[in-house]
This record gives C-alpha cells, sequence and structure tokens, in this order.
C-alpha cells in the first residue's frame, strides 16, 4: 500500500494526464518553426491574440504544457498579442509551419 502512494506521488505525468479545464481559449499562436532543444520541442512563432502565460497550455492535435516563454533568447513571465516568441513545451505537440494553435489557462 505505501508503495502505491510512493509512486502515485513521485511518478512522472504522462501525456494523457495532462487536460484542458477551460471552455474557451485565452490566446492563439501561429508556428513559424518547430524545433527540439534538449529532447524539448520548441515552437517559435507569433502570439495572434490573447495572453499566454508559462504553465498554460497549447492545444493542436494534441496538448502539453507551456514551460517556458522566451523573448530575444531571453526568459519573459508572459507574452502578449504581436510577439514574437519561443514556447518550450513539457510535450511534443504534432503541428505544421503556419498552424494556429490554442492557448488554455491551466
Amino acid at each position: 500500500m505505501e508503495l502505491s502512494l510512493f509512486r502515485r506521488i513521485f511518478r512522472k505525468k504522462e501525456k494523457s494526464d495532462v487536460e484542458i479545464v477551460s471552455k474557451h481559449p485565452v490566446g492563439r499562436f501561429r508556428v513559424e518553426k518547430s524545433l527540439k532543444v534538449f529532447s524539448r520541442q520548441v515552437l517559435i512563432g507569433e502570439v495572434i491574440e490573447g495572453l499566454i502565460y508559462p504553465g498554460y497550455k497549447v492545444k493542436g492535435k494534441s496538448v502539453s504544457p507551456i514551460m517556458k516563454i522566451e523573448r530575444d533568447h531571453r526568459r519573459v513571465d508572459f507574452a502578449v498579442a504581436g510577439d514574437r516568441v519561443a514556447l518550450m513545451l513539457e510535450y511534443e505537440v504534432p503541428c505544421e509551419e503556419g498552424e494556429e494553435l490554442e492557448i488554455y489557462q491551466s
């Protein structure tokens, strides 16, 4: 029993554990480029509308939390419409150049 509790507390999150709680997106992001950095997916593109914070979720063909946001190679606390940023994701979200992804609050 104790080992089971230990596993539940310290287990690594799986992709299937990521859920979107809110019904309406808080923003949209247009992908210009997708690349891998240290085995993490990084999406480079423009915030089309809304406000994006780390911890928010990107939804395309799958869902992933945003771990970090960078603008001009510097970490920022948020991104607003018109910003060209890089989003480091926890999981991979299959997407193509020019695709628009929805952003949801966590």
